[in-house]
């Protein structure tokens, strides 16, 4: 099932690609300020993925999707499918989790996570969380796996997974905050790198990962995070 993930992306693609989908899309530009400077889907992905806005902007980025996603319009079908690709990087790396834990068939783990993404989607409530990716993305995730466990639990089958060690997102405000801060401050000290660093050196991620959410190849992922990883350390021995 891994080719049909990726085929699912594929069709997302392909369907936002579409002169009805941009017609939906200028609907969103119009409608929301944080998304008017993006003349098309492309843009905007490329701007939250590899672009240079600090996570605080890429945030309102998210949050105006989330409402124009929650409208009873006609673009709120655009704005989900433009939140999944979004997220998309984060859904992968939840998927390779959960096929290498094996918690459930392949196809099972795909047709959950889009379920209940595409659910969070619709239902968040923005005023109650601070980071909407790490709020949905870390939910997901626990949910998914506390789902799994109770299935084992039922079934008399002892569940190798703790789900209540992902922590909910929207408990952590501070904590966000705090990690929004730090990769700015790297970002002034070694660029667009920063948050590859803050992804495998803060938040654990290995670098092959990192390189999934951020669509790099595990390659130049590998290279940019040594570069630098040796800016930051010749930045601190300067502090020293």
């Amino acid at each position: 099932m891994s080719f049909a993930w990726h085929e699912i992306r594929d069709h997302l693609m392909q369907s936002s690609s579409t002169l009805g989908f941009q017609r939906s899309f200028d609907a969103l530009r119009c409608a929301h300020a944080s998304i008017a400077r993006f003349p098309d889907r492309a843009a905007l992905l490329e701007a939250l993925h590899r672009g240079p806005d600090s996570p605080a902007g890429k945030n309102r980025i998210l949050r105006a999707l989330i409402a124009a996603a929650q409208d009873d319009d006609g673009a709120s079908d655009c704005a989900a499918t433009v939140l999944l690709l979004a997220l998309w990087p984060g859904l992968d790396a939840i998927r390779r989790r959960a096929m290498a834990r094996r918690i459930a068939p392949a196809d099972e783990i795909v047709s959950d996570i889009l379920a209940r993404t595409t659910e969070a989607i619709r239902s968040l409530d923005p005023d109650r969380v601070t980071w909407i990716a790490a709020t949905v993305l870390r939910n997901l995730e626990r949910d998914i796996l506390r789902a799994r466990k109770r299935e084992a639990e039922l079934e008399g089958v002892a569940a190798e997974i703790d789900p209540d060690g992902i922590p909910a997102a929207q408990g952590e405000p501070d904590r966000a905050l705090h990690r929004a801060r730090l990769v700015d401050d790297m970002r002034t000290l070694i660029g667009g790198d920063a948050d590859l660093v803050n992804r495998v050196a803060v938040e654990g991620c290995s670098q092959a990962e990192a390189a999934v959410q951020l669509g790099l190849t595990e390659a130049a992922a590998r290279k940019r995070y040594q570069r630098a990883s040796r800016r930051l350390r010749d930045h601190l021995q300067e502090i020293v």
